[in-house]
């Protein structure tokens, strides 16, 4: 029980011991130099230093390998332990398939939070990311839910490399998980979504509405010009998903509602703008992609003499009438969106300043008011 009340300690410990670096620093001092996360919030000291309980994995297994074909429960302690005394590559590998064995257990519910953190830590320590991400991504598998604090690390060790490939995968975990919970991952992983939409990849449908859910989420936390952008992007996103693929293309097994209508959704955003005097305004790089995602869709949908069978035939017929009807509705949300784009920016509202500049750049109120 000691054990268990030091781990719980240590993780809350952690999760409060920093903020992101661009966030202001220390009071009294002068930031000089912008960094995603601080040196005191990555450092790993106290985690190390924490009190172990030494164990022979060896003898680990055997006991759980002996519990399991004797059809009894394994305890979720005799997990953590096993994860918290990997010393090798190798052992992640065992480790990885105890957490399955324990996941596929009726004891799976009790799989500890510094558990999880605990195998994250050990996957970046011995160069097993892959692992990490292998069993993120399969998490019903895995039972690995990662919380805001273990995520930014996990995150944060693929900026360090460029790898905002990954570092999305990261994000759209978190996203599924519906834990957008605390500012620095938000800010982060907006700054992760922004950087790889940057470097203009050639994306599939999924990728689009796995990033169109991320910016939607994203953005209905931050009350901001990056925020407020980033709504409008993801709402833009998961409105072409809603066109050519069909509302239910959007919603399934992911934590989007399935009213239809996600276009419209975005033209409120431009409604909203035009009518606040809070000092926001929309990113103009947000406003022409969805400028281009309507005049395509308008076009497209509008050329729809078939002269031959095709996938794409095939896929229509299984629109159901709510996604005809949203159809129907492009040429108007196509004149709307040019009234509301000539008003806003008449009213000034347009930020020139792209997104990725936007989400890169530190603020002195981002860490009192929330603001990039």
């Amino acid at each position: 029980r000691r054990g268990v009340v030091l781990h719980c300690k240590m993780a809350a410990w952690l999760r409060r011991c920093s903020l992101l670096g661009s966030c202001g620093g220390v009071a009294g001092r002068t930031v000089t130099k912008r960094c995603l996360l601080s040196a005191a919030y990555l450092d790993s000291t106290k985690w190390d230093q924490r009190k172990k309980d030494p164990q022979s994995l060896a003898e680990l297994a055997a006991q759980m390998d002996m519990t399991y074909e004797k059809k009894l429960p394994v305890s979720s302690l005799t997990v953590s332990r096993f994860v918290d005394n990997i010393s090798t590559r190798e052992e992640i590998d065992q480790a990885e398939y105890y957490l399955y064995k324990f996941r596929h257990s009726p004891n799976c519910w009790y799989l500890r939070d510094w558990t999880i953190h605990s195998w994250i830590r050990q996957c970046l320590k011995y160069n097993a990311r892959d692992k990490a991400l292998h069993t993120l991504r399969n998490k019903v598998q895995y039972g690995i839910f990662l919380d805001n604090f273990t995520a930014n690390i996990l995150m944060d060790s693929f900026i360090k490399e460029d790898d905002y490939s990954n570092a999305l995968v990261v994000a759209n975990e978190l996203m599924l998980q519906e834990t957008f919970d605390e500012n620095c991952t938000q800010l982060l992983c907006l700054y992760v979504l922004h950087k790889y939409l940057h470097s203009k990849p050639e994306l599939k449908w999924e990728d689009e509405r796995n990033l169109g859910a991320s910016l939607f989420l994203l953005g209905l936390k931050q009350n901001n010009t990056v925020g407020l952008s980033s709504r409008l992007l993801g709402l833009a996103f998961l409105g072409k998903i809603e066109v050519y693929k069909g509302i239910r293309a959007v919603y399934t097994k992911m934590p989007l509602i399935w009213t239809p209508g996600y276009l419209n959704r975005a033209l409120n955003v431009m409604e909203d703008m035009k009518k606040s005097s809070d000092g926001t305004k929309l990113c103009k790089e947000a406003v022409d992609t969805m400028a281009t995602i309507l005049e395509t869709a308008a076009l497209e949908t509008s050329e729809s003499t078939v002269t031959e069978e095709s996938e794409e035939t095939k896929q229509e017929d299984e629109l159901t009438e709510e996604d005809h009807n949203e159809r129907s509705n492009l040429a108007s949300y196509l004149n709307k969106f040019k009234d509301l784009y000539v008003e806003l920016e008449t009213l000034g509202k347009f930020e020139a300043k792209t997104l990725l500049t936007q989400t890169d750049k530190p603020d002195k109120d981002a860490g009192s008011k929330g603001r990039m």
